[in-house]
């Protein structure tokens, strides 16, 4: 997608962070920006500032894990902008400890914000990208967790493997449509994703902040000193730009963690090594043609 310009772009989780980055770039190319956000308060300052720097913004209180917020936000930028064509599904929320201690209203907030936020997403705003026949983009935002699993980060990882998977498999469904679609995979990026709980609706728990969470587990401080010690958001944000343009399917934002995924397809190799030598698969066909 090259032409940007007075085109509209949907952004959840805009209030701040790479949401809120990815806005500032995209205002700066000239398109129409709806921040969307749960935070009230943070959401009306981010659209005073980016539009006291020019660009064209609106915002929409919407909860992500609430298919009708997002169908209503979807009328408000409809009625602010007239066509979407760039959803960022950026939203998302973190959850850390041992898989035998994380409780099920965790899970259920991880999954509804991350992984149903998503679907809710593209459900809600691929038809009306779809209704004006001018193509679009889609941007999941999901993370370098998405493409390895890691200890002690099971709900997040697991979230962030399935935006992954579901990028891919959109890719191929909305290209005859003329809508790209790519799958952000940041590494330890400046933000406040390690104090997410501050905005946990009531129904998984309610709001916990960090800075409470540390007086009872103070060994907890390194989840906050690997995400502020990341890079800015900024980056992150003309990644997104450079990836819209260039209908890249994975956006990465760290080079030096290729070899985590390099590793992670040995391993994957590795597996087929030992299939290909097993004697429960003796029967098998091992040239037949592949289908997908």
């Amino acid at each position: 997608m090259k032409e940007l310009e007075g085109k509209t772009a949907f952004i959840t989780g805009g209030a701040e962070g790479i949401g809120y980055h990815i806005g500032c770039t995209l205002a700066g190319r000239g398109m129409k920006v709806m921040l969307a956000d749960i935070d009230e308060k943070m959401l009306d300052q981010a659209v005073d500032k980016l539009g006291t720097e020019g660009g064209n913004v609106a915002g929409v209180v919407c909860d992500v894990a609430l298919r009708k917020d997002l169908e209503k936000a979807a009328e408000k930028t409809i009625a602010a902008f007239g066509k979407v064509h760039v959803l960022v599904n950026n939203a998302g929320v973190s959850v850390i400890g041992s898989q035998k201690y994380i409780p099920e209203e965790n899970w259920r907030w991880i999954i509804d914000v991350n992984l149903m936020g998503v679907v809710y997403g593209a459900q809600v705003f691929v038809p009306l990208i779809q209704s004006h026949k001018e193509g679009g983009h889609i941007i999941n935002v999901a993370s370098m967790a998405g493409m390895k699993g890691l200890a002690y980060a099971g709900p997040y990882c697991a979230t962030k493997a399935a935006a992954v998977a579901l990028s891919e498999a959109w890719r191929e469904e909305l290209e005859p449509a003329g809508i790209g679609v790519s799958v952000l995979c940041p590494a330890f990026v400046k933000s406040r994703i390690y104090d997410s709980m501050r905005n946990r609706q009531q129904k998984y728990g309610g709001p916990i902040c960090f800075e409470d969470i540390l007086r009872e587990k103070p060994h907890m401080i390194n989840q906050k000193e690997y995400v502020v010690n990341g890079i800015d958001t900024e980056i992150a944000g003309n990644r997104v730009l450079e990836g819209i343009e260039n209908n890249e399917a994975y956006i990465f934002t760290h080079p030096n963690y290729r070899q985590v995924v390099d590793d992670r397809y040995k391993a994957v190799s590795k597996g087929f090594d030992n299939a290909d030598v097993s004697p429960a698969l003796e029967s098998v066909d091992h040239s037949a043609d592949i289908v997908l």
